[in-house]
This record gives C-alpha cells, sequence and structure tokens, in this order.
C-alpha cells in the first residue's frame, strides 16, 4: 500500500480511516466515567473544603482512594477551585497539549512534512491506541508525565543540556517511577541534568512535606509500603515482569529480583550504546520500556511510556515492525485472559504487552549511523549529536471482554500500518486483534485493590 501523492485522493484516506476508528471506538467504549480524575478532585476537595485527609478519601462506594506521592495532590490543588465536569474539560486540555508535545519532540518533522495529512492518520492511530484510550478516559496522568521526561530529553538531544532535568524532577515527584530516568541521566555521565532532576524531586517532596506535614510522614512511612492500596499483583492489567510471576502463581521476591537485575543488566548495556551514539530518543525509549518492565505494577494505561519506542523503530526504517506491535496494542487482547491465564495460552496471551516490552528493549534499534538519524527541531552541538526519532500514537478503551471483531482488526490494522507509513518513506501495514467489550466506569489507575469485572487500569494505584 501507498499513501495517496494527491489532495483529493489523501481526503478519502482520512475519511475511511476516520470511518474505521468510530466503529472501532463504537465497540470498544470510550467512556470510563473519568474515574481516576474523580479520586483526585474528591481527595482535593475533601481535603481542602471538609479538613479530610489526602490518604483517607475514597470515592463514595469504592475501596479506591489516592496512592500517589503528597506532591501530586499539592500539584492538583488547583483542582479545589473546579466542579468535576470543569476539573474533566481542564485535565481534557492538558493531556491534549501533552500529546501536543509529545508528538513534536517524536515526529515534528514528519507530521509538518506532511501537513494536515500526516497530523489527520497520526490522529487516527491515537484514537486506537489502548494505553492512550485509558489515559484520557480515566482522566489519568501518564501523558503529562511522559511530556515532561520528553521535554528533557529533546533539550538533551539539541544541545540545551543546562536546561535539562526539570522535567523529569517534576514527573518523579508525582509519581515515583519516572525516578529511573534520573537513573539515564547518571549513567549517560549527565551528572549537571541528574542534580537538577534529583534535586527538583526532592524540592517537591519537600515542599508537599510543609504543606502537608501528616500526609507525607503517612505515606513515606506507611502508604508507600502497602502494597494493599495498589492492586492485585496477578490482575490481567498489570503488564509488568512482577504482573507475569504473580500470575504464575510465584510469590517468591527473589525471583522477581532477579529478573529485575537482568532487566537493568540489559538496558544499561543498550542504554549505553544509544547514548554513545548520541541517539537520546532512543535512550529514553529503553528507560521508558525497563520502568515498565521493573515497576511492581505496570497498568495498561502506563504503556504510553512506550510510545517513543514505537517513534525510534518507524524511524530507524521498521515501519511494519512498528505499525504490526503498535495494532497489536490497539486490540485490548489481553483481556481474553481476564478470567482464567492458566496455560500456555494464558501465559503467552494474557502477558502479551510485556512480551511486546522486552522484545522493544532488546532489539529497538540504536547505535545508528548519523546518515540514518534526524532529529524534529535544530542541528545537534558537539555535546550532544542527533538522536534517532520518530513517532507514534493514540487515545483511549475499555475493559469488558467479548468476542474478537474482524472489523476491528481490520480497522486497528489499517490505521498502524498508516502512521508507519506517514513517518517513513516505506510502508507500514500493521496487524492485530480487534476486542469487542461493554462499557464500564470501575476504576483501573491510581486507585487500590482489582475490581470485578475486567477493565483496562484497573484496581490499581500508580506509584
Amino acid at each position: 500500500m501507498r499513501l495517496p501523492r494527491t489532495d483529493p485522493g489523501r481526503l478519502l484516506l482520512v475519511l475511511v480511516l476516520a470511518a474505521a476508528v468510530t466503529a472501532f471506538t463504537a465497540t470498544v467504549p470510550l467512556l470510563r466515567d473519568w474515574f481516576d480524575l474523580r479520586v483526585y478532585h474528591g481527595t482535593v476537595d475533601s481535603w481542602v473544603h471538609h479538613g479530610g485527609h489526602i490518604y483517607d478519601y475514597l470515592v463514595p462506594g469504592t475501596t479506591y482512594g489516592f496512592t500517589y506521592p503528597p506532591f501530586a495532590a499539592v500539584a492538583m490543588l488547583p483542582m479545589a477551585l473546579l466542579n468535576l465536569p470543569a476539573a474533566v474539560a481542564v485535565a481534557l486540555l492538558l493531556n491534549l497539549a501533552a500529546l501536543g508535545v509529545v508528538l513534536r519532540v517524536l515526529a515534528g518533522r514528519d507530521l509538518r512534512r506532511y501537513g494536515w495529512f500526516g497530523g489527520a492518520l497520526a490522529v487516527c492511530a491515537l484514537a486506537l491506541f489502548e494505553p492512550l484510550r485509558d489515559t484520557f478516559s480515566f482522566g489519568q496522568v501518564n501523558l503529562v508525565l511522559l511530556a515532561l521526561v520528553l521535554t528533557d530529553a529533546w533539550l538533551l538531544a539539541t544541545g540545551r543540556e543546562r536546561r535539562a532535568g526539570i522535567g523529569i524532577g517534576l514527573a518523579a515527584a508525582v509519581k515515583l517511577t519516572p525516578a529511573v530516568f534520573i537513573g539515564l541521566l547518571l549513567l549517560a555521565g549527565r551528572r549537571r541534568a541528574a542534580g537538577v532532576a534529583t534535586a527538583v524531586a526532592v524540592g517537591a517532596t519537600a515542599l508537599a512535606a510543609w504543606v502537608a506535614p501528616d500526609a507525607s510522614r503517612y505515606y513515606w512511612t506507611t502508604a508507600l509500603w502497602d502494597t494493599t492500596r495498589v492492586g492485585r499483583l496477578d490482575y490481567v492489567s498489570n503488564q509488568s515482569l512482577q504482573g507475569v510471576l504473580a500470575r504464575l502463581g510465584e510469590p517468591e521476591r527473589a525471583l522477581w529480583a532477579l529478573a529485575v537485575l537482568l532487566v537493568l543488566g540489559v538496558w544499561a548495556w543498550r542504554t549505553s550504546r544509544a547514548v554513545a551514539a548520541g541517539e537520546w530518543i532512543a535512550a529514553f525509549a529503553l528507560t521508558g520500556l525497563v520502568a515498565c518492565l521493573i515497576s511492581p505494577i505496570t497498568w495498561v494505561h502506563h504503556l504510553v511510556w512506550l510510545l517513543p519506542a514505537f517513534a525510534v523503530l518507524a524511524r530507524a526504517g521498521r515501519p511494519r515492525v512498528a505499525g504490526a506491535l503498535y495494532a497489536v496494542m490497539c486490540t485490548s487482547v489481553v483481556w481474553l485472559w481476564f478470567d482464567d491465564s492458566s496455560g500456555v495460552d494464558g501465559f503467552l496471551g494474557s502477558n502479551l504487552y510485556v512480551w511486546i516490552t522486552l522484545g522493544l528493549l532488546l532489539w529497538l534499534p540504536v547505535g545508528q549511523p548519523p546518515s540514518a538519524r534526524r532529529l524534529p527541531g535544530r542541528s545537534v552541538t558537539a555535546t550532544a549529536a542527533a538522536p534517532s526519532i520518530a513517532a507514534a500514537a493514540t487515545s483511549q478503551a475499555a475493559p469488558q471482554l467479548g468476542p474478537p471483531s474482524a472489523d476491528a482488526d481490520a480497522d486497528a490494522a489499517a490505521a498502524g500500518a498508516a502512521v508507519g507509513e506517514a513517518l517513513s518513506t516505506d510502508t507500514a501495514p500493521g496487524a492485530g486483534l480487534g476486542v469487542t467489550r461493554s462499557a464500564s466506569s470501575e476504576p483501573t489507575g491510581s486507585t487500590r485493590p482489582a475490581a470485578a469485572k475486567p477493565q483496562s487500569r484497573s484496581s490499581r494505584a500508580s506509584s
């Protein structure tokens, strides 16, 4: 398949893809009732207006409450001025702005080259990607954190190292997982940026301790170590190494720790190669992959951190592979094993996103020759060579399972292929399984234990 070169042909393709995406999202309901946003808003409202404690609030009728570090609640204080509908509108605008930053860093040159056509293809593809669908639908913060971290990647890639580190520091103060990017800076020998990131994270945490001393004391001494607040490790939405072991019924922490050490070793080796080649986006992509793997809980919506890896893969001349893998992650296929993940099929299928993440960590192209790399901004200085980057896209999905849909399969594959081709001079046909699921407004993100129904981010609270 070659993309049309005339505007009428491009318009026709966009209309066909838009219809296919609409049909797909109609079978996988988008709206999840902004559950996580209701957790955030309810927590702040209770804290500010009713004298409640941050970690005591539960969404009425549920056992789900706030589980992020105290600075996250401090950063969300402006929500106390808004009612819930207004908070939903602001959250949507913030996520859209963050998505714009992510696309600018990962695919700025490609989208400019294709103009409105490239933007329309990206939107169609983004609307299918399950982690992004969940991030939007539940009112999650993942996309904002990704934009903060990638801003630092762009600064490093364009030789603006003196300004780097603030985004990573803020992201690490809101959620703990992005702190792994400080490790990347240290591994890359960017001590100043690592120092800035650490100082920002510590400063933000200290600010929260000053604003909410009791909540800070409780979080760092009790809530952080209470795994029951986060959710069931064996829940199918947990697409981390720990989730794989839990679904196997393996409770041994030693085995998980060994797996984490092996994965970190691979990450250090491959990331060092990327940094040596000046491929900062690839280095950040590898770090996002390892963060998802080593975190005790990586709900499906956390996998927005895979977007940079798809971008690197497409830019490195592998659009077919990028399109196929991306399409699989549009299908919500892991939910087919919601009730039973036993047997070989359960082991392979219920952990499919983990296998994709591992595969990208092992085989993501790094160390490409300079002629094969391009930077979506200005030219690189001697301090940092141009990184290899590219694009991929998405927006929000639901959980309850139904039979696979052939139409959804074709839709996801078409969009995956189109976005791959838009980011490369080659074609990128994708393929995937469609899953039809009924709507649900159950929690699935930054909350607590598991619910009785499948949900793309359920019973869990990101830490």
